[in-house]
């Protein structure tokens, strides 16, 4: 078809209205000459949904309702939960103090004794005086008088026992004519001849009747011996058994006062009565410990070493959770969730090569200090570190904190090491992270949804209401308050507000990520000081901010326009062009990100291959993008192919792309391009394109509208604005639209235009300008359009096709 029958369209494309391409706010709504006069920011803004969650959470009481908080880092979920949980633990109860005693019975396995606040250091005090007052008062009990005289008089009743046994060792041996030779080995019988004691010599010459005689007197004399032998023994033992309970009555008079005592002031606690029993009996066991200067020490060479004093640590009390300075509950924030940071360990010492530990040397985790209370813990720190995932469940479902070594039960061979008896725990746990782990953990780990119940979630924006920016300016009150910045003005207030609907990509709402506004206010309050040395923040310094902010991130941004600019990268922005397209993406580089136009090409032959997919054949074609070229196939059956197979071969990439492309927003580009191919109508390339499609033809909205329009906008600039260049957005997303304010003027004088586009046809037509032409009731499209040009090349080639199938048939045939 001749140039003169293509129907060009005589109408003007509606613009987005200037007002409406970005949403400035008056800074006449604010009451104010300067934030210090704004009541600071007591709370959270915008988070609604989190808060109410927040505080059921905090509320119940039912096992298993713990909090994870899903959100993008800077919403503000961990000074949220910790405002929220300071107040509630405040109401809350002050718990027990929790302390380690040495279990006589059993050293191996510590006690855990619980006492109300303050009580556990008390506790450990008054054993220390104790044991000081033990040292002191055993001593000084057993060097008394009375004491030496009660001993006295046991060791002379057992020595005149003993004198008066050996007598009458003396007189039954003598009735049988012998003697007795008591020495330290024992009592020697000495057969008597005449008076005197008999040879050896002697006894070998007597006769053998007299021998036997002799030998049958001195055993009966010997089992008469033995007889008072084991008497003298008993009595001895008796002696002894006598002086232990003297010893046990005098240490039991020096100290059981001290003792009752402490059994009074700690009658409500069993425990702490168990534990004193058996302290007594442990001291009563080892007296010569508190009278260590009744035996010197005997140094023995080469071993001084080993040779210690004797040690009192055992009586002493390990307090691991004193919460005598809280008011409520216990909140901890564990920055660092390691497996002992959490369930706490055991330390040791080494000792003459050896490593050793007592109850002594049991520290407390994180769990134990907030044991009847909160704790709040990153959940990407306790996943990163080895066994915490696994520990932390385990107390949480169990409801007791075990200290037990890291890894214990992988060790091929047991390790000899004390058991501390398990804490009863009763806490709430507050997971911090972003919803992907959350969905990871809740489909992947079936302990996770039965233990974390709730889900606080953090909104990244919040409605932009009056009350919101009022919000906003009393953020920014609090912020210059704690950070020591100067004060904001109203022009300066308005202009974050901006900056927040400008981070939150809709005119329509705010940013909740106050950690990156705190860091404009920051910025803003530094350049106000530095360039002229404003009392107040004011709009210029808040831009100054924003634009060098921008300047030390965009690096690759400007080595990219530095590319398109210098032909490189082959972007055109004149003329048209069959079958060619810009189109617009956004490049991310994690703390920045901006639109880089691209350049798509279409191309048409015979075949029935279908629309290809260059960057699909090679795979670097993420799903999004496939399904997006796919969806344009399947547009292109459902307008030409109703009343034949579409039997077209064409490719469609981006140009110069040595990278993955992802992502459905250029779908409605390609088609575009497919159709200027088709039509072998050309595209204006003074225009770029962003939006997807649907298979009925709508452009559908996409996301960084306003990056990508400034970054076209860029390139443009740089070669000169005509006024002919511009951008077609989905119209849906003119609400998105926060563009700075150089691009606003630009529109504004006619240098720059940003159509919003509904369908494929409208987009089509301001490409073009030429008619889409709508489908009639017989199916048949307008002469002229771009509708009817396309369905006609698809004709031509079905038919070139099909003559080609038959000829081909026909000389096989042959």
């Amino acid at each position: 078809m001749s140039k003169a029958n293509i129907k060009e369209v005589k109408r003007v494309f509606p613009e987005v209205a200037v007002k409406d391409l970005r949403r400035e706010s008056d800074p006449s709504i604010f009451k104010f000459s300067s934030t210090d006069e704004v009541e600071p920011l007591e709370g959270t803004i915008g988070q609604d949904r989190a808060i109410e969650s927040i505080e059921f959470g905090f509320g119940i009481k039912t096992k298993g309702f713990n909090l994870y908080a899903a959100g993008p880092p800077g919403v503000g979920k961990t000074s949220t939960i910790k405002s929220y949980v300071q107040v509630k633990a405040k109401r809350e109860p002050v718990p027990d103090d929790w302390c380690y005693v040495n279990n006589f019975s059993d050293p191996d396995r510590p006690l855990a004794v619980s006492l109300p606040p303050g009580r556990g250091r008390i506790l450990a005090k008054d054993m220390d005086e104790l044991v000081n007052s033990a040292r002191a008062e055993i001593p000084r009990a057993f060097e008394s008088k009375e004491y030496e005289e009660r001993k006295t008089r046991i060791a002379n009743e057992f020595e005149a026992q003993r004198e008066k046994g050996l007598a009458e060792i003396e007189k039954k041996a003598e009735e049988r004519g012998f003697a007795v030779d008591i020495t330290t080995a024992g009592i020697i019988t000495i057969p008597l001849m005449k008076g005197r004691p008999l040879r050896r010599e002697e006894y070998s010459l007597l006769p053998e009747e007299q021998r036997r005689e002799i030998q049958e007197a001195g055993e009966e004399l010997q089992s008469e011996i033995n007889e008072v032998l084991t008497r003298i023994r008993r009595l001895d033992k008796e002696a002894k058994e006598k002086v232990q309970d003297l010893d046990k009555e005098i240490a039991l008079f020096a100290i059981g006062h001290l003792l009752q005592d402490l059994r009074d002031r700690y009658g409500d606690f069993p425990k702490v009565l168990s534990y004193l029993d058996q302290v007594e009996k442990d001291i009563i066991e080892n007296l010569d410990d508190f009278r260590v200067g009744e035996k010197p020490r005997v140094s023995i060479p080469g071993l001084e070493a080993l040779q210690r004093p004797p040690t009192f640590d055992r009586y002493k009390v390990n307090v691991i959770v004193n919460n005598s300075d809280l008011e409520g509950a216990p909140v901890v924030f564990e920055l660092n969730p390691s497996y002992y940071n959490l369930v706490g360990k055991t330390e040791y010492r080494a000792q003459f090569g050896a490593m050793t530990t007592d109850f002594s040397m049991i520290k407390a985790g994180a769990l134990h200090r907030a044991n009847g209370g909160f704790i709040m813990v990153n959940i990407l720190d306790v996943l990163l570190n080895p066994l915490a995932w696994d520990v932390l469940k385990r107390a949480i479902r169990s409801e007791e904190i075990r200290i037990e070594l890291m890894g214990e039960q992988f060790r091929a061979i047991p390790a000899a090491t004390i058991k501390p008896e398990p804490i009863p725990l009763d806490i709430k746990v507050v997971l911090i992270g972003n919803p992907r782990i959350y969905m990871l953990l809740y489909h992947l780990d079936e302990d996770f949804r039965e233990l974390f119940k709730i889900k606080a979630d953090f909104n990244i924006e919040m409605d932009r209401t009056s009350e919101h920016e009022e919000k906003y300016a009393s953020f920014i009150s609090n912020r210059t308050r704690e950070a020591k910045l100067r004060p904001f003005d109203p022009s300066g207030v308005a202009r974050i507000v901006e900056y927040g609907s400008w981070l939150a990509g809709d005119q329509k709402k705010l940013s909740t990520r106050f950690l990156d506004i705190a860091d404009m206010v920051s910025e803003a309050s530094y350049w106000a000081e530095a360039t002229d040395s404003s009392p107040v923040v004011s709009a210029e310094h808040v831009d100054k901010a924003i634009d060098h902010k921008k300047f030390r991130s965009n690096m690759i941004e400007a080595k990219v326009q530095e590319l398109i600019n210098r032909g490189i990268v082959m972007i055109q922005t004149d003329e048209a062009v069959v079958g060619q397209i810009n189109a617009l993406s956004i490049i991310s580089l994690g703390d920045y990100y901006f639109g880089r136009p691209s350049k798509i090409t279409a191309k048409i032959h015979l075949g029935k291959r279908g629309v290809v997919n260059i960057e699909r054949e090679i795979d670097q074609s993420g799903p999004s993008h496939s399904k997006g070229v796919l969806i344009l196939a399947n547009y292109l059956a459902g307008m030409y192919a109703t009343d034949k197979p579409l039997s077209i071969s064409a490719s469609i990439t981006f140009e110069q792309s040595y990278e993955g492309v992802d992502g459905d927003s250029a779908s409605s580009t390609e088609l575009y391009t497919l159709l200027s191919a088709l039509s072998d109508v050309p595209i204006k390339q003074s225009l770029a394109v962003t939006g997807s499609v649907n298979q009925r033809g709508e452009i559908q909205p996409i996301g960084g509208v306003s990056r990508k329009i400034e970054g076209f906008y860029d390139i443009c600039n740089a070669r000169g604005l005509t006024g002919d260049q511009g951008v077609l957005i989905p119209i849906q997303n003119v609400d998105n639209l926060m563009l700075k304010k150089e691009v606003t003027d630009a529109v504004k004088a006619g240098k720059f235009r940003i159509y919003p586009v509904k369908t494929i046809d409208e987009g089509i037509e301001i490409l073009t300008g030429v008619e889409a032409g709508e489908r009639r009731a017989d199916g048949t499209y307008p002469e002229g359009t771009i509708n009817y040009l396309v369905n006609e090349r698809l004709k031509q080639m079905a038919d070139i096709l099909k003559e080609y199938e038959y000829s081909e048939e026909e000389r096989e045939a042959a």
